[in-house]
């Protein structure tokens, strides 16, 4: 079996999909009558889509940034032909030209994140223009920026947390007689496998976390008729629903009222339940009752390998972005009691598991 992962599409990136609205002959025939170098730019960024080129690369062979080849491309999937050709004749001519909107991408690259007010300075200072500060955010937009909330990097994540994972998951998935969980200076005894465990059906892998989901959620909007009050109490849970996110097996999830050692193992064995058979690959953090030799030789005794994430590596565990689907879609809601509430959550969990990838790809 070979593991490896995809981890751009782990963290929500995607291929852009080209859709083609000419076929492949139409477009060298236009490319052999094209006279204008602008055009026969966009018609070699088109083809070399049509080869299955990525954006950035196509656009790179043209000799442009990847936020051009973006906006090209949105341009060509939303109104073909016409779209991705600009009307070079006629019309107020932009403020900047192809040329400079480059420049200022690589100088918004270089010295980002920017306020709005900044970039305003700079387009000023650099290029002597001015935008009114209605149009400003859809130009950004159309060079292909993000207009987001910065995300702090984490000081102790390493360079290189991505071969650093596979690297852990090629060690696990390594047969050899010494147990995967079990670390030097661990007690000798109790390393052995359940009798009732079998592992010869194959291997899963898939990805372990705890989260405190609750039935209310003030940040969200909501649509109303009168007032956006609620009238009735709201309800709160102290538990931690953990769950496992199969990739290729069965996902399941679990309420405990801590996540200490014992309960987190309670988990394992309820993982194991759902895939029996098979040997399981299960990704998780560095949680203190994950790494403590109490929860890695139970874990060994269910036939369950341990695979821990790099510190300050997230980004990684793609049950995460299940979280954070589930915590969006169930709150606000008003339940009548906690109970009710976590029948819900396991419900949605079970949903979105098999409905959505939110690792797609992660295992080839």
């Amino acid at each position: 079996m070979s593991v490896t992962f995809d981890y751009k599409a782990m963290s929500g990136e995607r291929r852009k999909e080209i859709k083609h609205h000419l076929p492949e002959e139409k477009i060298d025939e236009l490319l052999r009558e094209a006279t204008d170098d602008r055009r026969k730019e966009r018609l070699g960024f088109l083809k070399n889509l049509y080869y299955g080129d990525s954006v950035a690369k196509a656009a790179d062979r043209e000799g442009r940034s990847a936020a051009t080849g973006r906006r090209w491309a949105d341009a060509w999937n939303e109104g073909g032909l016409d779209g991705l050709m600009p009307s070079f004749g006629g019309g107020r001519p932009p403020k900047l030209d192809e040329d400079e909107q480059e420049e200022l991408v690589e100088m918004l690259r270089d010295g980002q994140p920017w306020k709005s007010q900044e970039i305003q300075h700079l387009l000023k200072e650099e290029f002597d223009v001015e935008y009114h500060p209605d149009y400003l955010g859809k130009f950004l937009r159309e060079l292909g920026l993000s207009y987001a909330k910065p995300r702090p990097k984490r000081p102790n994540r390493p360079e290189n947390p991505e071969e650093i994972l596979d690297e852990r998951v090629g060690d696990a998935l390594d047969e050899d007689d010494d147990p995967h969980n079990r670390e030097e200076g661990d007690d000798e005894e109790g390393w052995t496998v359940d009798d009732d465990v079998c592992t010869d059906g194959g291997t899963v892998l898939g990805f372990f976390d705890a989260s405190q989901p609750q039935p209310y959620d003030n940040s969200r909007r909501v649509w109303y008729v009168d007032d956006p009050h609620v009238e009735r109490s709201l309800v709160k849970t102290e538990d931690s629903a953990v769950g496992f996110y199969a990739l290729n097996g069965e996902s399941t999830v679990r309420w405990k009222e801590t996540e200490e050692k014992e309960r987190i193992c309670e988990v394992l064995e309820a993982v194991r339940e759902q895939n029996p058979g098979q040997r399981i690959l299960l990704v998780l953090d560095k949680h203190g009752s994950h790494i403590c030799e109490y929860t890695r030789k139970r874990a060994h005794q269910l036939g369950i390998d341990l695979v821990f994430l790099p510190s300050g590596s997230p980004h990684l565990n793609p049950i995460e972005q299940v979280w954070k689907h589930l915590k969006w879609t169930m709150a606000p809601i008003i339940v009548e009691d906690e109970d009710e509430f976590h029948e819900l959550v396991k419900d949605e969990f079970d949903q979105v598991t098999q409905r959505i990838s939110f690792a797609k790809d992660g295992l080839v």
